[in-house]
């Protein structure tokens, strides 16, 4: 299963769970966690948004289904990893601002599954430090002309393989050395 739920499916769960994250917060944050080697756990929200005392998703619900299609498609050799932000239908600067909360998210979740700092390769070293001069970042710089559209589908890119790479780095890789020894 590698089809993520429409963003107002996991809007609506995330509200009736009282999580008060977004969409994109609550994608990034299990993105982290699942790229740093975080386990795969119906439980997920407590973990990635750290706070023990959040409900566990319905299995069979949006947030369960997020989790389920995310691990796929983490895993999935032909690269369908897609990025959970808003309705593409949005305006540029919502569609900005979801994109640097994945990334804001991300670093959470990278930063509580790793704990100390994990074994990157240099090219996932580089791809950590942008993901977080992303999170820095401001939709303030873009407006609505044709190349900050372009702008943004390039970042976008960017963010999904850096995803990959941080997670081939710190799971992938490991399961590979596990295998070697």
């Amino acid at each position: 299963m590698t089809d993520l739920p429409a963003v107002n499916d996991i809007l609506q769960a995330s509200q009736s769970l009282g999580l008060g994250a977004s969409p994109a917060e609550l994608h990034g944050g299990l993105c982290g966690w699942l790229a740093a080697g975080g386990a795969d756990v119906p439980a997920w929200p407590a973990k990635v948004l750290a706070d023990d005392g959040l409900p566990t998703p319905e299995p069979g619900s949006a947030l369960d289904l997020l989790r389920q299609a995310t691990v796929a498609q983490l895993e999935d050799r032909d690269f369908a990893f897609e990025l959970v932000l808003v309705d593409a239908a949005e305006p540029l600067q919502a569609r900005t601002d979801a994109l640097f909360e994945w990334c804001r998210a991300f670093l959470g979740g990278f930063g509580l599954a790793s704990g100390k700092r994990p074994a990157l390769s240099e090219e996932g070293e580089e791809a950590l430090q942008d993901l977080a001069r992303l999170a820095q970042a401001s939709s303030d710089e873009f407006d609505s002309a044709d190349e900050d559209e372009d702008a943004l589908s390039e970042i976008e890119e960017f963010v999904r393989v850096a995803a990959l790479l941080l997670h081939g780095d710190c799971v992938m890789g490991s399961r590979h050395r596990q295998s070697l020894n």
